[in-house]
């Protein structure tokens, strides 16, 4: 077994560093995400932090590591003889992305069930992870699924496992840590609200910091067990320290003033539910253990706020998480009396400083956030009225307008790619799925993961005679058990061309546009999907943002967008076709939704309309699902977005007709129901 790089050896990181060992000294925080950039060893600190959990206690021989001083009743392995536990040290369990949901939570020997009644059961990773660690890397990549079947299990300290009226039950308590880089696509707001603690982590900016980690680093690979030597003696304490704090966390002191500042911070932060407020409790208590108190202080309150609130305050993929620090001091003045311990604040994991300081506030990268509207006073000239020939960008300079800033966004109509898919699981279109309704049975292709017991019951019931069936069980034989197909959602590849040419440079119409397609992005997320953002001005097209799981990027991306120049519409709907090939080759199971955003205009070049028509006929051809937002308004439209639409093979909405709720649909409804009077 390779040496671990030593958790005391790790530069910087304090809130990283903080929030594993909190979690260390009381599992009941609940976890913790750690979200940050690529290279800023997240995997590193947890890995290093199982050398320093407190060894375990295990009944011998169980598959799921029953405490010998208190083993659970209900332990498929059990019930366990009073006997002499053995030690080992605490597991690091790590869940890969692509496991599927029978390896996290086991399995039933189905055959066995129904042939003998037995419950014969394969233990699965949180199994295995009881009353250690279970480590989850870029668990924002996770199916939804097993997300939900995880976040469950470390609430409840217990998984469950069901099959057709089969139940198995065991206890499964975890240090849940999970990491992932934002760029790469969001968890849900409901998710991230079940991991007790967030921290945002980045590269140091700091040059004697970024050289110490170089120089740490190249002297543990030329000697792991060389290196993790002269860091025993730090390593030694620090595990020390942490059992202390253990030991000290009963003893601690929840007054009720603390209570208080703890309920007034979540009401001010108006998160939901009242999770938050719990985790903040066991924050603040773990916090006063750590630092050697058996009372919790204001300044405990403070940094579990930093720790357990940002990440809770995030609504949409759009929201910035952090939290106003301002706000916060105001909140818990208000909310004293003050505590009159005037003891340091924590000392945090190295000793020395406050644990990292203004915890749980990230640093915000560029672009980012949207950027505040053009001002009407700048030197962009006013734009001229729709359908004039001399609006902004259609002039013979083509000159470029700023960017501004998208409308308000709203919900939108269901978009979905017709028949049926069988891509990854998500919430748009059609398809056969491992999880949604019922709809027929085959013979199993592997292992049986969802029995269709009525089928299996028709292929067993002809050979019961010749099998000797004599008593009232049904004789199964593995051939007779069929697997149930079902059908749900996959999330797609919604591939956006946006026009961003001069005639769709008036600011208020491009407002609107960027509005409308900030929210189909907003549908993307929730639906699960791929998103990628080609746009076309001027005289080419470019590929804004390739195919990604991270619709904030493609946000951030939307509002920097300027515009202005000739439409080259082919040129946009040629560079999807190139992106949309090679997607088909790197995941050809999801499939293609391609949106494009535009007048219908074709301008510049020999015959551009004619070459915009070939270039529509050609993802037709591929059978690429489409839809076209047009984005024409006045009261004269030459209608050129619907022609588009039919040469893609496609349909053609309005930006009106693309809100759920538009009045095109309220008036069908009302119509329909006149009707029916």
């Amino acid at each position: 077994m390779s040496t671990p790089y030593p958790f005391t050896a790790i530069v910087g990181q304090d809130d990283l560093r903080l929030g594993l060992l909190l979690n260390a000294v009381s599992p009941a925080v609940g976890g913790v995400l750690v979200r940050g950039e690529k290279g800023t060893a997240k995997s590193t600190a947890v890995r290093a932090l199982a050398a320093l959990m407190p060894e375990v206690s295990v009944v011998p021989g169980c598959r799921f590591s029953c405490d010998p001083g208190s083993p659970d009743p209900a332990c498929p392995d059990g019930p366990h003889a009073e006997a002499a536990g053995v030690s080992r040290a605490a597991r690091t369990v790590e869940l890969p992305v692509g496991a599927s949901e029978d390896r996290l939570v086991g399995a039933l020997d189905i055959e066995r069930a129904l042939s003998e009644g037995v419950k014969a059961f394969e233990p699965g990773l949180l199994a295995d992870a009881h009353r250690g660690i279970l480590y989850v890397d870029e668990v924002n990549l996770l199916h939804d699924h097993l997300v939900d079947l995880l976040l469950d299990a470390a609430a409840m300290g217990a998984s469950y496992v069901e099959r057709e009226g089969v139940s198995v039950r065991h206890a499964a308590r975890f240090l849940l840590v999970g990491t992932m880089n934002p760029e790469e696509g969001e968890l849900r707001p409901q998710l991230l609200d079940r991991f007790g603690l967030t921290v945002e982590v980045a590269a140091s900016r700091d040059t004697d910091e970024r050289v110490e980690v170089v120089r740490r680093r190249l002297a543990y690979d030329d000697d792991p067990e060389g290196f993790a030597a002269r860091w025993a003696g730090e390593e030694s304490a620090l595990r020390e320290r942490i059992a202390a704090a253990r030991a000290l966390l009963p003893r601690v002191v929840l007054g009720d003033g603390v209570l208080r500042q703890i309920a007034a911070t979540c009401a001010a932060f108006e998160v939901d539910g009242m999770r938050a407020d719990i985790v903040m409790a066991r924050t603040a208590t773990a916090l006063a253990a750590w630092a050697g108190r058996e009372e919790v202080t204001a300044d405990d309150v403070r940094q579990a706020a930093l720790l357990a609130l940002p990440h809770r305050r995030r609504r949409n993929p759009f929201d910035a998480p952090g939290l106003d620090e301002d706000k916060l001091d105001q909140t818990l003045d208000e909310a004293g009396p003050q505590d009159d311990n005037d003891d340091d604040p924590d000392p945090g994991p190295d000793g020395g400083g406050d644990g990292g300081g203004g915890g749980g506030v990230p640093p915000q990268a560029d672009g980012d956030r949207t950027p505040p509207p053009a001002s009407e006073s700048d030197d962009t000239p006013s734009p001229a009225p729709e359908g004039t020939p001399d609006a902004p960008g259609r002039s013979s300079s083509g000159a470029e307008q700023q960017p501004v800033a998208a409308a308000e966004p709203f919900r939108t109509k269901m978009l979905s790619v017709p028949g049926l898919g069988e891509g990854a699981a998500g919430r748009r279109s059609r398809a056969r799925t491992e999880h949604g309704r019922t709809t027929g049975a085959r013979r199993p292709q592997g292992s049986l993961t969802k029995l269709h017991l009525a089928a299996t019951v028709q292929a067993a019931a002809p050979h019961q005679r010749a099998r000797g069936r004599t008593g009232r069980g049904l004789v199964v034989r593995r051939d007779d058990l069929r697997q149930a197909t079902r059908e749900g959602r996959e999330g797609n590849l919604v591939l956006f061309v946006v026009d961003a040419s001069g005639s769709m440079a008036a600011r208020q119409r491009m407002s609107a546009v960027k509005g409308a397609v900030l929210s189909l992005l907003l549908d993307a997320y929730q639906r699960r999907d791929k998103v990628g953002l080609v746009t076309f001005r001027g005289k080419d097209a470019e590929v804004a943002l390739p195919p990604t799981s991270s619709v904030d990027a493609a946000a951030a991306r939307l509002e920097s967008l300027p515009t202005g120049g000739r439409t080259p519409l082919a040129a946009g709907l040629l560079k999807a076709h190139d992106v949309l090939r090679v997607e088909r080759l790197r995941d050809p199971s999801r499939r293609p939704l391609l949106v494009v955003v535009t007048d219908g205009r074709a301008t510049g070049g020999p015959e551009p309309v004619a070459l915009a028509g070939r270039a529509a006929r050609l993802h037709r051809a591929e059978g690429t699902a489409s839809v076209v937002v047009d984005c024409e308004s006045g009261y004269v439209r030459l209608g050129l977005a619907g022609e588009l639409a039919r040469e893609l093979g496609g349909t053609a909405v309005t930006l009106d007709e693309l809100r759920a709720d538009s009045i095109a649909g309220l008036v069908k409804d009302v119509t329909a129901a006149g009707r029916a009077a």
